[in-house]
Formats: structure tokens, C-alpha cells, sequence
């Protein structure tokens, strides 16, 4: 603010002229000594000597002097929102907050706006998400479809960046979209001065808020969609939320109660998608029933939805040291699984002694394979060679040799189960290559009890040993034939993979049904850092828990101990018994590939802040040993879907060429803009240099910058508050623009001049001087006064 001074012009002896006041101030107390009453006397002094004063500040020819803003060497900016939020209308109004804008900026015969260009050089912009420079406001539509305040006021910082900007008017509702964290440091823009646009009172209105989207390895329901609705104004409404897949079938229906005025109310809804992969879904929420009042906007009222099943196989590689009982249940829950493949190498005869076996005479084979027909030498297996058999193989090359010996063999599979084998089976490197496998390529690894598996298998101090959940070092000896109950423990009641119910009651009563198990693999204890997910207690010490399913992250990957040896008799108790067991592995060999990586991976990043949703594709590809692949071609199509797109939008497939990442090796990136609100699918194919595939991926997400933009039907008066206070301005009203413009110019600009005004020649002072003087006539006339 610039303030004025006053100043003296004149060099008049100031000694003499109050000399000469004191001696004329004492005539007059002289003169009124013989007023009637001393009252009387002092008002006639006290006007006659203010007027005296008057005549004589005239004299001294007083200056007022300051700075003003140059006349047209400053900038004014005028920047107004042109987002979809202004097509709110406010409660009782017949037309929308952008129609009041637009009326309150359409330039009138000296209205503010004219009256403004008098003193400055106006800039007129425009925003939604970008700023953008207009000759006048004649073209807003309030069609954008988000408020990036943020983004504007960086805009307006840099583009006027050493220009004499004297401030900016800023007309808008203060709901910005891409302020996540608040205003960031303003200190270089000039003084803004918001005028909010919109009431407080907020019209009646039902949205979507908070929604989440979580899938686990429970069976009955692996993805869960939870969705906050909030209501405002009138809320007698019933409210039903819809789940429509992408050809629109609906999937899911659900009432949802009610939300009082302000407040919101949670719905949850269960899914499972029909396809592997990526799938779509689109949720609405409407009113039914009740009042006929209109919604404010129904843009906040649906939401897109992205659910990953993952792809569309997962290999895992089952390790037996014999035949049982474990693996024809296992076996056959995972054919129940059409995205898992559990592929077998079960020993029926282990390695012999090599020596002469007493046979018919000049043979050589093992006698197991007796009958089979004719061996070629190459296929002969030696007595010191165990006796493998494969199932479930690709192929008959695959785990000809055993078991793989090669990075290349073993990471193939997304998860290796041993079970009732000892360590001695492994080579070192191959004990060496499967704990890589875990920590490095990021495996899942499950070892089942039984009599040669944990301490009684040998794997004390073995790389096998040393990536297990438990310690088995000084574990207790087996005590067989004593039966133990199976529970969950508190971190197991936790994990929905882990249960077979979807409530506490009847998984109780599930858990009280299962047998009681007598194989089992005592440990010292678990890990620091791993879960017990159950336990076991024994009939003879019922009050002592041991852990019989440990998990625990190791490396990239994760491992697990079952360390109940017979965990088959839950299958022969009865049918639904069976059914839960089937169940069980079925969501246990879920949670051990969940997390695998593949050897092209995709991921999709939101950029933080950014206006306009865009969000940063990110492609890993790894060789067949899953090392980085530097020099590799990736190339990314991105596919709209469920999206609102109205005629004239581009809504085919866009393929575009991912960009080595200068941090990461094996990384490629790029950056996609939506153009769409909706969901969008991209996959990612690579392929090295000689042109082999490496692999392909893909995912999913969503954008709804309409869901943002319509967040709150309120101004935001708080941030635009902070905002004017951080740059030295002021929140105005519309009706105060006229006054604040009349301010405008005497406060600080960049380009200022000095201005001076004669102080004397007021028409305010003359007036005051005769007025006093006249009344002090007629108070003595009044009283008879001479």
C-alpha cells in the first residue's frame, strides 16, 4: 500500500507564526472572559480558534505527496476458472456460477473492468488444465475437466517473469484439483486477489468419494471394492450402487443407506472377474425414490474400476521325495485352478550303490524298468541314479535331466514346493541356485513336512535351510502318533488367504471340524520378522501352541513352512471337508505366486500433481536368467475403455515406444496423457536384439478428472484465503470490485511515480473555516453577545 505524506512548501519563519497564534489565542481567551457561562465561552473560543487554524494551515500551503502506480506501464492479469465445476447452480439460483461469471466479466461502459484499463495494461486468461491466454471472456464454456490451480499459478510466475505484473485477478471456486499437498512457495507472483465464485450453501448432490479396490488370495471373493458416498442438501433419498462389467452386464447390485447432509456412509462389494488379467468394471451410484430435487452434477457419481487377476498361467514345480497321499489332493485342488499348473518330479526309487547287481546276465538297466521295452544307452538309468517320474510337464524335454541345474531351467517356474525330500538330494549348486531363485528372481518357495523334510531331512546349514521362516538348529525330536489340533493364529485370522469363511463364527466352527494330525516337524522357533499364520497343539500339552504354517519374506521372494506332515487326512474325513482342504491349497499356492515377477513386468505410475492425469508406464525386461536387458525394444498400446466419450473422440488404440530409463537398468518408460475420462488397457511387448520376444505384459488403470473436479460443491474459501494472505493480497467479493479498483493505484506496482496535491486548496477546508466562524457568530448572537 502507498501512503501519502504531507509537506510544506513555503520557507515561512515558522517561530514568527506561532508567536503570532499564542499572542492572537490569548486576545480571544481575553475577549470571551465576559461570556454569561464559562460553557458558552469555551465553544465560541474553540470555533473561532479552529477557524484561525484553518486559514492559517492555508497559509503554510501544505502538500500532500506519495507514489502511484504509472499510469499503462503496469500489467494487470485477470485470470478466471473455466472448469466444469462453475456448472454448478448454487440452491435457490436459476443459473450456474460460469453464467454468473461470464455476465460479471463481460465488459461494460466504465464498469470496474474499464475503469481498470485506465490505470493498467490488461492480460486476460483463461484456465482449466492449462492456462491459456484469451482477448476477452466471450469463449468460456466451462468445459474443463479439471481446476489446476497449481499449474496456473506456475504459468502465470514464469510467463511474467521480469514484466511488470501489478497483481491478478483470480476468479474462480477454489476446488483445485492438482494441489494434493496445498500451495507451494509463492514468493515471486504479485499480489492476488481471489474473488470466489459460488455460495457456501451447497446444492443437493450424491458422489462417489473414496474409492478402493484391494484382491487377495481368498477364492470366494479376491477382489473388494470399497466406495465412500457422501450426500449434501436434501438427503431422504435412497441410494443403490451398480457394478457393470465392460459390455455393460450388470455384475453386482447393492443398497446403500443413506448418508445425512455432510456426511458419507461406506458400501462394500465383492467381485470375482470371469477372464485372468485385466478387467474393467464401472460403479454407479443413483438415487431411488424419495424427493424429485435434481442432483447438482452426476459426473461424481460413477467411477471406474480396475481389477488384475494377474496372467493367465502360473507354473509351479513340485518336488517329492515319494509317492503319497500330499500330492494326488494338492494335485487335484490345482486343477481346479485354471491359472495354476503344477508341474511334478516325484522319486519312486531312490539312488542305489553302484555296484554289480545280481541280474540276468549282461544287464545293465535298472531292473525297475523291466518290461518296458529296449533302452537306448543314453536313457539307461544307472543304479546310482535315482528314478524320477514327471507329470504334468510342456513337454518330454521338460525335467528330462531332473531336477533343473540352470537359471535358465529353474526360473521358468513362478514357485518350487519340496516335499518329504532331504537335502542330500541337491546338488550344492542346485541347494544354491533354488535359494537365488527365492531371493534374486523373487520365487515363492514351500516346504511340507513329512519324515525327510527340516531338521530330519538334513537342511540345518543348507542354502534351503537358511531361506526356511524357522530355526532348526536344537528343535526337539519327533514324537509320532500324537495327535495335534489345527488353529489360526492372530496373524492368520488376518490373512484372507489363510481363512475359508468370510466371517469368525463359521470359520470357528470350520477350524473345530478339521482332525487331529500326528505327523509333525518340531523347529526350535520361527524367525525374527516371520508370521505365524496357525498352530498346533498337542492333546497331551493343550496349553502350548507350535507354529505349523510360517511364511516370511527372503529377498524378493517368499518362503513357507507347513511343517504338518499328514495335512491329507482333513481330505478323508468327509465331502465338505474335502471341499475345504481343496480350497485351501488352491488359495496357498495363490499367495506363494502372487507376487512373482515376470520376465517383462508393467507398471503403471501416477504423476504426481499433474493436471491433466497422466501417469508414467514403466516396462522391466529381464532375460531368461532374470537379468536386466538393456538393449531391448518395447513397444506399449494403450486401449480406452469404459470411457465417456463423446462424438468426435479418439477412442482406438495408440501404440507408442518406450525410452531406456538413464537410472535403472532393464527400465523403460514413457509418459501417456489421457485425453479420456474412463479406463485405459496398455500392453507392453519386448523383444531383445536379434528380435526374439522377451515377453509381454499388461495393465490397467483409471482416470476421472471429472470425480476430482467435482470432489466439493463448495468454494474453497480457506485456500484461496491462504492464498492471497502468502502474496500480499486480499479475498474480494464481487461486489467489492468496484471499490477495490479505486484502490488499485496507490498501491505498490513495479513501475511507480511520484505525485503531489495541494493540500489548501480543498473545498472541506474553506467549508470548515466559514462553518466554524458562522457558528461562532451565531452562538454570540444566540446568547447576546457583543
Amino acid at each position: 500500500m502507498s501512503f501519502a505524506s504531507l509537506t510544506f512548501s513555503t520557507n515561512h519563519p515558522y517561530w514568527l507564526l506561532a508567536g503570532a497564534a499564542l499572542v492572537v489565542l490569548g486576545i480571544l481567551f481575553w475577549a470571551y472572559r465576559p461570556a454569561p457561562s464559562r460553557g458558552i465561552g469555551t465553544l465560541c473560543l474553540a470555533l473561532k480558534t479552529i477557524a484561525l487554524l484553518a486559514l492559517a494551515f492555508c497559509l503554510l500551503e501544505p502538500l500532500w505527496s506519495g507514489q502511484r502506480a504509472v499510469p499503462g506501464a503496469n500489467l494487470f492479469a485477470i485470470v478466471a476458472d473455466n472448469s466444469q465445476g462453475l456448472q454448478i447452480k448454487d440452491t435457490g439460483e436459476t443459473t450456474s456460477r460460469g453464467e454468473q461469471l461470464r455476465e460479471l466479466l463481460t465488459v461494460q461502459p466504465r464498469n470496474w473492468q474499464a475503469r481498470l484499463t485506465d490505470d493498467f495494461e490488461l492480460r486476460r486468461h483463461q484456465f482449466d488444465r492449462r492456462l491459456q491466454g484469451v482477448r476477452d471472456f466471450a469463449g468460456l464454456n466451462f468445459e474443463g475437466r479439471s481446476s489446476a490451480l497449481g499449474e496456473t499459478l506456475k504459468s502465470l510466475e514464469e510467463r511474467y517473469r521480469d514484466r511488470p505484473l501489478a497483481g491478478v485477478l483470480l476468479f474462480t471456486d477454489g476446488n483445485a484439483t492438482d494441489l494434493p499437498r496445498g500451495l507451494t512457495d509463492l514468493k515471486r507472483l504479485p499480489p492476488i486477489y481471489p474473488v470466489v465464485v459460488g455460495s457456501a450453501n451447497a446444492p443437493a448432490d450424491v458422489a462417489l468419494r473414496q474409492v478402493s479396490v484391494s484382491q487377495s488370495a481368498f477364492e470366494d471373493a479376491p477382489v473388494n471394492i470399497q466406495a465412500e458416498v457422501a450426500a449434501t442438501g436434501d438427503t431422504s433419498r435412497r441410494l443403490f450402487a451398480r457394478l457393470t462389467d465392460e459390455a455393460g452386464k450388470t455384475v453386482k447390485e447393492q443398497a446403500v443407506d443413506a448418508p445425512r447432509n455432510g456426511q458419507s456412509a461406506n458400501t462394500q462389494l465383492t467381485v470375482r472377474p470371469e477372464k485372468p488379467g485385466v478387467s474393467f468394471y464401472r460403479l454407479e451410484v443413483e438415487p431411488t425414490g424419495g424427493t424429485n430435487a435434481p442432483e447438482a452434477t452426476l459426473a461424481n457419481n460413477r467411477r471406474v474400476i480396475v481389477a488384475d487377476r494377474g496372467r493367465e498361467m502360473y507354473r509351479i514345480l513340485y518336488v517329492a521325495g515319494r509317492p503319497n497321499w500330499e500330492f494326488k489332493f494338492l494335485n487335484r485342488s490345482a486343477q481346479g485352478d485354471p491359472q495354476v499348473q503344477l508341474v511334478a518330479l516325484i522319486r519312486v526309487a531312490k539312488r542305489e550303490p553302484k555296484f554289480e547287481f545280481l541280474g540276468r546276465v549282461g544287464e545293465s538297466s535298472n531292473p525297475l524298468f523291466r518290461g518296458f521295452g529296449e533302452q537306448a544307452p543314453e536313457e539307461v538309468e544307472r543304479y546310482d541314479q535315482p528314478v524320477l517320474v514327471r507329470l504334468n510337464t510342456r513337454d518330454e524335454l521338460e525335467l528330462r535331466s531332473g531336477f533343473p541345474r540352470t537359471p535358465e531351467e529353474l526360473y521358468g517356474y513362478d514357485a518350487v514346493i519340496v516335499d518329504d525330500l532331504e537335502a542330500a538330494f541337491f546338488s550344492p549348486d542346485q541347494a544354491l541356485l533354488l535359494q537365488k531363485f527365492v531371493s534374486e528372481r523373487g520365487g515363492g518357495f514351500l516346504m511340507l513336512g513329512g519324515a525327510e523334510s527340516f531338521q530330519q531331512g538334513g537342511y540345518l546349514r543348507t542354502p534351503i535351510g537358511d531361506m526356511l521362516p524357522v530355526y532348526l538348529d536344537r528343535a526337539p525330536a519327533p514324537t509320532p502318533g500324537t495327535e495335534r489340533t489345527f488353529t489360526l493364529d492372530r496373524e492368520g485370522w488376518l490373512q484372507s488367504w489363510a481363512r475359508l469363511r468370510d466371517n469368525e463364527s463359521a470359520e470357528k466352527s470350520r477350524l473345530g471340524q478339521m482332525p487331529p494330525f500326528v505327523v509333525y516337524n518340531p523347529v526350535r522357533e520361527p524367525k525374527p520378522g516371520a508370521s505365524v499364520i496357525a498352530t498346533v497343539t498337542s492333546t497331551n500339552t493343550p496349553t502350548e501352541a507350535q507354529p505349523a504354517l510360517v511364511t516370511q519374506r527372503f529377498g524378493r521372494g517368499r518362503t513357507g513352512a507347513l511343517l504338518v506332515g499328514d495335512f491329507w487326512r482333513w481330505g478323508m474325513k468327509g465331502a465338505e471337508e474335502k471341499t475345504d482342504m481343496e480350497k485351501a491349497w488352491r488359495q496357498m499356492l495363490r499367495w506363494l505366486v502372487s507376487d512373482v515377477p515376470n520376465r517383462v513386468d508393467l507398471t503403471v505410475e501416477p504423476i504426481s500433481g499433474d493436471p491433466n492425469g497422466a501417469v508414467e508406464l514403466q516396462v522391466r525386461v529381464r532375460d531368461a536368467k532374470f537379468q536386466p536387458v538393456d538393449n531391448a525394444t518395447v513397444s506399449v498400446v494403450v486401449e480406452p475403455v469404459l470411457t465417456d466419450a463423446t462424438a468426435g473422440s479418439v477412442t482406438n488404440a495408440l501404440r507408442l515406444t518406450a525410452e531406456p530409463a538413464l537410472n535403472e537398468a532393464g527400465l523403460y518408460k514413457l509418459s501417456y496423457v489421457p485425453r479420456l475420462t474412463g479406463g485405459f488397457r496398455a500392453t507392453a511387448w519386448a523383444t531383445n536384439a536379434t528380435g526374439a520376444l522377451e515377453g509381454r505384459a499388461e495393465a490397467g488403470w483409471s482416470t476421472d478428472l471429472a470425480a476430482e473436479e467435482f470432489r466439493s460443491l463448495t468454494p474453497n474459501v480457506a485456500l484461496l484465503e491462504k492464498l492471497a494472505q502468502d502474496t500480499g493480497g486480499e479475498l474480494v467479493r464481487p461486489d467489492q470490485l468496484d471499490a477495490l479498483v479505486n484502490r488499485l493505484p496507490q498501491k505498490a506496482a513495479p513501475v511507480m511515480e511520484p505525485w503531489t496535491r495541494p493540500a489548501w486548496q480543498t473545498p472541506w477546508l474553506f467549508a470548515l473555516a466559514l462553518g466554524c466562524l458562522l457558528g461562532e457568530w451565531g452562538v454570540r448572537r444566540w446568547k447576546g453577545m457583543p
